[in-house]
């Protein structure tokens, strides 16, 4: 190293270490583990220390035995200090010298795809898995891990069908992984790959049912029980109990006159159906009585919806870049009595801030649509066609209501009109659509569509479109079902306002069952398509029942597969019928339920003085989890197909019977759900 370079660093704290340190590498007596030791003292001082010292020593010591641990350091230190090109120079050195070591083999895919190049990352990743045939622990463990990486890069970038590959390889070396179990599932979702729990030599069906995410398992089927068991499952083994920081007490009441403090933490107040949705809210809020924060922990983004939410509260606070722990003290710090979960169980979520219980009140409303399942949600929000009465046991918290659960922007702007021949349909055939995401197409829903298509000939299918594949396997699925291929057409992303514009020009929405159009069924009741809806058992299949109904259309709703069917043809072949919904949605859309945001707030706004009072009193509800990892084993063990087709006697008379045979050999405590013996 140059004179300068050597004298610079001693006009800092710790510059005389590193000068002793320096020294005794250049005079050769220094030890790789010595070396180690001292870099990491004089990191804490100023990382570029640790860096001079590797690099010296590097420089003095060729060939050493104790090169590639060096290398792989130096790396580190050259990340941690900003040189991701040095410390990707740096990996490559160690693994030219080292090829089976597995640690900078996924470090440097990391850095690959922090400087946005996804591709060599993947390709870092899977060619140091497909080179490791030993059978050691730490080998095994580099070689999942790198798979895990590359399966995760590859879902992100739609790369459906490597994803899974990489993720069913990992699967079949350790099945043990819940996680990659969950991520595969949702892929499979993606891809409409059927059955979706697809059992291996290594992992049967029960593992893949029991280890499936919330989200997932509503896709799945129209079981409730299997929902808010899966729900406490994910809670307690991925979430786990996090450390809880040490958060300062908080009165039982705030200070009389001061107004009631609502935060509501999101990943999604962006260019998202959450965000396009509760603008109007944040907007709409008595700012007289409610002060309203926003926490942020979505992608960095600078969309108009974005902005206008930023806009609409009284404070914003960005989670990015801050820890869990961290985020539950600011929340905690910022006085706030009612904390929103706008995520439940959807991606980004930072539901372990709420495990660390940074505000008195915890809500779940409006993110995920089931219970949480978890100790520290104390209300779910829904209103009566959504949560019955008769279905609260499916549920961990308690039920409030609103008039309509479903929050809406009346300011959203619909783009200029569209013809059929601009979004490549036929001009004169009947279109029905379902411009939900592919991830809630299920085989049983689809022979109904296709049974629906051969009943009205000439009419076609329009669907959000899936990857090339996924497309492409669809259009097989109806060949099979004797219905032309080309009667299924593909509508590709648009922004929001052309997407609304679009929607008009179907003629009838045939909703997915069991997982519900939710904020779509809302654009397309704003934009005057009138909705199909099947409703169900659990909290997904019933959103939007609710919209259809809040929208003064109750006829809409079907209750059965068969009534939902005919419903369907005869629509098609009424067109009468069906232009005087058309003509009822758009005379009742300013003055229905569904649409009067202000009086949801007002009632939204209730609920929390309603929760506010409960907390004065000390009476605030303690979430239900009595016996649901019982519920979960039995489960996870039943066979969703057949429970879905079950009718309400029957589908509670299966658990209870399930029930029974455990209870006779190890006995089960009466609970408020399904077991009161």
């Amino acid at each position: 190293m140059s004179e300068a370079e050597f004298q610079a660093p001693l006009l800092q704290p710790g510059a005389a270490e590193l000068a002793a340190a320096l020294a005794r590498i250049q005079a050769r007596l220094m030890t790789a583990e010595e070396l180690i030791g001292e870099a990491g003292r004089l990191a804490a001082q100023d990382l570029l220390f640790a860096v001079t010292l590797y690099k010296t020593w590097l420089a003095l010591n060729a060939g050493h035995p104790g090169a590639p641990a060096i290398y792989f350091n130096y790396a580190v230190c050259l990340s941690d200090s900003g040189d991701l090109p040095g410390a990707i120079n740096a990996l490559r050195e160690t693994i030219r010298i080292k090829p089976d070591f597995g640690p900078p083999h996924i470090n440097l895919g990391g850095l690959l795809e922090r400087m946005g190049q996804a591709g060599p990352a993947v390709e870092t990743w899977l060619a140091f898995a497909n080179a490791q045939s030993g059978v050691t622990p730490d080998a095994l463990n580099y070689k999942l891990l790198a798979l895990k990486q590359a399966g995760r890069v590859l879902e992100a970038a739609q790369e459906d069908t490597a994803a899974e590959d990489a993720l069913r390889q990992s699967l079949e070396l350790n099945h043990d992984q819940p996680d990659v179990v969950q991520h595969l599932i949702a892929l499979r979702q993606r891809q409409c790959k059927w059955p979706v729990l697809a059992a291996s030599n290594r992992l049967e069906q029960p593992k893949l049912q029991s280890a499936i995410s919330p989200l997932s398992a509503a896709y799945l089927t129209d079981d409730p029980v299997f929902h808010l068991a899966t729900a406490y499952n994910y809670a307690r083994r991925s979430l786990g109990r996090p450390p809880r920081p040490r958060l300062m007490e908080v009165p039982r009441a705030p200070e009389p006159g001061r107004r009631l403090r609502v935060g509501y933490l999101s990943s999604d107040l962006r260019d998202h159906a959450v965000g396009f949705a509760m603008t109007d809210v944040l907007e709409s809020h008595n700012r007289e009585n409610i002060e309203v924060f926003a926490y942020y922990c979505g992608i960095n983004t600078a969309d108009e919806t974005h902005r206008r939410s930023k806009r609409a509260v009284d404070h914003w606070t960005d989670l990015n870049g801050i820890d869990d722990a961290r985020a539950a003290q600011l929340i905690r710090q910022h006085g706030i009595d009612i904390l929103v979960d706008l995520n439940g169980y959807t991606k980004d979520a930072r539901t372990k801030v709420f495990a660390m219980r940074p505000a008195p009140i915890a809500v779940n409303w409006f993110g995920f649509p089931g219970s949480m399942g978890s100790p520290y949600h104390h209300y779910i929000v829904a209103d009566d066609v959504i949560i019955p009465p008769e279905s609260e046991a499916y549920y961990s918290e308690r039920v409030l209501r609103l008039p309509c659960y479903q929050p809406n922007d009346r300011k959203r702007v619909i783009g200029p009109a569209l013809t059929r021949q601009q979004v490549g349909l036929p001009e004169d055939a009947f279109v029905f659509c379902c411009l939900n995401g592919m991830q809630k197409l299920t085989p049983r829903c689809f022979a109904r569509w296709m049974t629906i298509l051969r009943a009205v000939p000439g009419s076609v299918l329009w669907l959000f479109s899936g990857t090339a594949d996924t497309n492409e396997r669809l259009r097989a699925q109806a060949l099979a079902a004797g219905v032309a291929p080309d009667r299924l057409i593909f509508a590709g992303r648009m922004p929001n306002p052309q997407h609304l514009a679009r929607m008009q020009l179907a003629d009838l929405f045939i909703d997915n069952f069991p997982y519900g159009a939710h904020t779509t069924a809302s654009d397309a009741l704003w934009v005057g398509l009138p909705i199909l809806a099947l409703s169900g058992r659990s909290f997904a299949t019933r959103v939007c029942a609710s919209l259809v109904t809040a929208a003064r259309l109750p006829e809409m709703v079907c209750h059965t597969p068969e009534s939902y069917v005919a419903r369907a043809i005869e629509l098609a072949q009424d067109r009468q019928q069906l232009a005087a919904l058309r003509a009822r949605l758009r005379a009742n859309r300013d003055t229905c339920i569904l649409f009067d945001t202000p009086g949801l707030v007002r009632s939204l706004e209730a609920l929390y003085g309603q929760m506010q009072e409960d907390r004065r009193a000390g009476t605030l509800p303690r979430p239900d989890l009595a016996n649901l990892d019982i519920y979960h084993e039995i489960a996870a063990a039943e066979d969703l197909d057949a429970m879905e087709t079950l009718d309400a006697a029957a589908y509670l008379a299966r658990y209870q019977e399930r029930l029974a045979e455990l209870d006779a050999d190890f006995p089960i405590r009466p609970d408020g759900r399904l077991w009161r013996r």
